[in-house]
């Protein structure tokens, strides 16, 4: 399933949507629709949707449960003629297929950060046997062997394409993935199942034996590989049009950035490819030579099929990376006065600089085009650079606009220099207010940050002018600037909007959420409507009988789910229960009983699982509910004292993979569950496995420069948050110490509640953001005062909708309702503040440690 958010923004411009939903806009194709569609389905044969695939089924077709596929690419140009050659081809062979709905979908496959795995696809072909796979690789070869399209990069090209081939399962199997998920599996030699891997190169499993009529093609791909001018170190990044990496010039060691253009892939809403946008970058790097800031170009070179452009490394954060690790409302619980001037300092020299750049640019007749904080590097020395120019035009072309640019930071109407003004607008709000691109919801929040920023930052009287003039709708009312704001938002305000967003209408979800919601369905206790009508009912705001009848429905409907608490069948069955309707909860447990397991995780595994068949035992007075949770137990206990199990920790290299750390997906969750089986069973040995796990994350924090424990993360980065930072952790010590004392976890807790003090955080919501932060301090004994600074902080972060109140989620770029990122979680945290209703999240005690957050927390 698709897994970008970009996937998600086409077809709605205030919640993430099904792209299949996708009815108009500025990129929308009106003329999408493949002719194959509206086609009578043959005799013989079956037809139906299958998520964004369509497919063609001979009936009683007996296919294997995995083996070798056909994916046929194409361009959005010759897509339909490419959609007419295979059905003809496979109709008369009566041979399965599938393709993409229509030309729409195909281009959200395609778009710049659409997944690298996905791209270019139209078609998928099921051979039924090696013989059949080398037939119509042949057959259809000389039909529309040569036809543009983009390289399917986890595939091996034949001949020169648009046919792919590549080994993976037929049937639907899941396991365990190296992140403790479910994914997709094949099933090895010995009847193991492990993943399919979807790598963005060719890479089969190591016991399938290639076909002899393949091999050639293989050694074709590789043709070339040795006369690369450079070596690649590492990669900075990744998208659909391809990769920028850190190199090394043979010819003399000097450290350049290569960037790679993949042909027909990575487009953007004008249609344009990475090539063709790498090749404007590279027009924009000459004319823009000798300018201090912008990189200087050196090469750019065809290899493989696609091409590359070599520039000038220039090292730095990127502006966002740069406010985070230096923005004192960021990383201090108490800064002071010195420590906010300095910082304010800082960034008005940066932005300054920046200026001048773009300054420039413009003097050179060019547009910039997509100014945003990933696209301005800074140094430890403050030195500032822009880079990726690929959206740069001629200032002189009055009616250009760019085919991409990050939300918040541009806006339609804009053209020629006047995009960059209010670029440089966006960024220099951006540096005093992390969340500030939330104004691409609503405009009139524009006038409310700047006012928060000078009333509390020592910026100088015209720094606002800019940003006023760029962003701040003509009439909008004047803001206080008051930090924190004077109230908390009102709980019935945030219901209400919650209630107006449902859509009961359609099957696939009843409140809008996450992009996860897609992937893992909109029933869900995290993203969909499960978690929000417990959060309803919870926070004190109502049953709601005819959204409870629809989750009732979806889980009837279910096929093959999910089995975790968060995203699976055990969150849908404890809201039901929780509702009252604890018959249909029963029976979907039951139903589904035997779903593979999802890791071992309290998000989507066993831990999760096993705390709701204790909650069953309880309410329904059946002790096998226990039984089981007893059997899961006995399990995980082996991998606390062991370490995960072979299968959930690692890759297909074989070698070792970090588990998650923290509450959702780490091992504080589970120790969490050993604390709740403790409760049933009184056996010691549960205690001393939750101590022993959350000494695991414990093994994973850091210590910032303030003091609080964080958890730390990939690069540079440590992580605070609810679900996979110190908060998180915090939580699940504060119910431990209840019961057992521990030195190490006493120890840790104010460090681990300390970034809960912090005033600013990116997001609003209950997993990520500034409703963690109020959850924490309220159930870990946190001053009075600080909670409620917390509780008012979100108001900040409000935006109207229906007349009500809604929050950003992830991302901070559509609104969203959920539990986990939206307006449901927000709830929660507010009725947590104010010591109603029951506890935040399902298996937490009803009160905290009152007295382990220490300090001022």
């Amino acid at each position: 399933m698709l897994d970008r958010v970009e996937v998600y923004t086409q077809a709605d411009p205030l919640f993430y949507e099904d792209p299949r939903r996708w009815t108009g806009g500025p990129a929308f194709l009106g003329d999408g629709e493949f002719s194959i569609s509206g086609l009578d389905c043959p005799s013989g044969w079956v037809s139906g949707d299958q998520g964004v695939w369509r497919y063609l089924f001979p009936e009683g077709a007996d296919l294997p449960e995995q083996g070798w596929k056909i994916h046929v690419s194409a361009t959005l140009d010759n897509a339909e003629e490419i959609c007419e050659a295979v059905r003809e081809y496979c109709v008369a062979r009566r041979i399965p297929f599938k393709y993409l709905m229509n030309r729409r979908i195909q281009f959200v496959f395609s778009a710049k950060y659409a997944p690298r795995a996905s791209s270019g696809k139209l078609v998928t072909i099921y051979p039924r046997d090696e013989k059949e796979l080398e037939s119509i690789l042949v057959g259809l070869s000389e039909k529309i062997g040569g036809e543009p399209g983009p390289y399917i990069l986890s595939d091996l090209r034949w001949g020169q394409g648009p046919l792919y081939v590549r080994y993976g399962g037929f049937a639907e199997m899941r396991c365990t993935g190296a992140d403790g998920e479910l994914v997709p599996a094949i099933r090895r030699p010995d009847g193991a199942l492990v993943p399919d891997l979807r790598q963005p190169a060719f890479s089969p499993p190591a016991w399938v034996e290639m076909p002899d009529f393949l091999k050639p093609h293989l050694r074709t791909g590789q043709n070339g590989e040795a006369q690369q001018p450079y070596r690649v170190l590492k990669a900075l990044h990744f998208s659909n049009g391809g990769g920028v990496y850190l190199a090394e010039r043979l010819t003399d060691g000097m450290t350049v950035v290569l960037k790679e253009a993949r042909p027909h892939a990575g487009l953007d809403g004008n249609g344009d490819d990475a090539v063709a946008r790498q090749e404007r970058e590279e027009k924009a790097l000459t004319r823009l030579d000798g300018i201090s800031g912008v990189p200087g170009l050196l090469d750019s070179f065809p290899l493989g099929g696609h091409r590359f452009l070599v520039q000038e490394y220039a090292e730095g954060l990127p502006l966002y990376s740069w406010c985070a690790a230096f923005h004192p409302w960021v990383n201090k619980a108490d800064p002071d006065d010195e420590e906010v001037a300095d910082y304010t300092r800082r960034a008005l020299r940066i932005m300054d600089r920046l200026k001048e750049i773009v300054g420039e640019v413009h003097k050179r007749g060019l547009v910039f085009g997509d100014l945003h904080v990933n696209n301005v590097l800074v140094d430890a020395d403050d030195t500032v650079t822009l880079i990726d120019f690929e959206q740069s035009f001629d200032a002189a072309d009055a009616q250009w606009k760019p085919g991409l640019g990050a939300p918040g930071f541009n806006v339609a109407q804009r053209r020629g220099t006047a995009i960059d003004d209010y670029g440089m607008a966006a960024l220099r709000l951006v540096v005093f207010m992390l969340f500030s691109p939330i104004t691409v919801l609503d405009s009139a929040k524009a006038a409310e940050f700047v006012a928060i920023v000078r009333r509390n930052f020592p910026v100088p009287p015209e720094w606002a002018d800019e940003i006023e003039a760029e962003m701040v709708p003509e009439g909008t009312a004047a803001a206080s600037g008051q930090w924190p704001p004077a109230a908390a938002p009102s709980p019935a305000a945030i219901a209400a909007g919650v209630l107006a967003s449902a859509t009961p209408e359609r099957r696939d979800r009843l409140f809008p959420g996450d992009i996860q919601q897609f992937v893992s369905g909109g029933f869900g206790f995290a993203h969909g409507a499960a978690g929000v009508l417990w959060a309803l009912d919870t926070a004190g705001h109502g049953r709601h009988p005819d959204h409870e009848q629809w989750l009732i429905d979806a889980g009837r409907r279910l096929v093959r789910p999910n089995p975790g608490f968060y995203d699976g069948v055990a969150g849908l069955a404890y809201a039901l229960d929780h509702l009252g309707y604890g018959e249909e909860a029963a029976d979907l447990l039951e139903r589904h009983a035997d779903a593979p397991s999802g890791g071992m995780s309290l998000f989507s595994g066993l831990s999760g699982v096993g705390a709701t068949l204790l909650h069953f035992a309880d309410s329904h007075g059946d002790a096998r509910y226990r039984e089981r949770a007893v059997a899961l137990a006995d399990r995980l206990a082996g991998f606390v004292e062991n370490g995960p199990p072979e299968g959930a920790e690692r890759a297909s290299s074989g070698r070792t993979a970090a588990l998650p750390v923290g509450l959702m997906r780490g091992w504080s969750g589970i120790a969490l569950f050993f604390v709740r089986m403790y409760e049933q069973t009184a056996d010691p040995a549960c205690l001393d496995a939750a101590v022993r796990a959350i000494h695991r994350d414990l093994d994973h924090c850091v210590t910032s420069d303030d003091d609080a424990l964080l958890v730390k993360d990939k690069g540079a980065r440590a992580l605070p948050y609810l679900e996979a930072g110190g908060m998180g952790i915090a939580l699940v010590a504060g119910d431990l110490l209840a019961h057992r004392e521990d030195a190490r976890v006493r120890e840790a807790v104010p460090g681990l509640c300390r970034s809960a003090l912090a005033r600013l955080t990116v997001r609003a919501d209950l997993f990520f953001g500034k409703a963690g932060q109020l959850v924490t301090l309220a159930r870990m004994g946190g001053a009075p005062e600080a909670v409620e600074e917390r509780a008012r902080e979100l108001a900040a972060y409000t935006l109207p909708y229906r007349g009500h109140v809604a929050f950003p989620g992830g991302r901070g770029i559509r609104l969203s309702m959920d539990l986990a990122t939206g307006g449901a979680g927000i709830l929660l945290a507010l009725a947590t503040a104010r010591g109603q209703g029951a506890p935040f999240l399902p298996f937490f005690s009803a009160r905290g440690c009152e007295s382990s957050a220490g300090g001022n927390a």
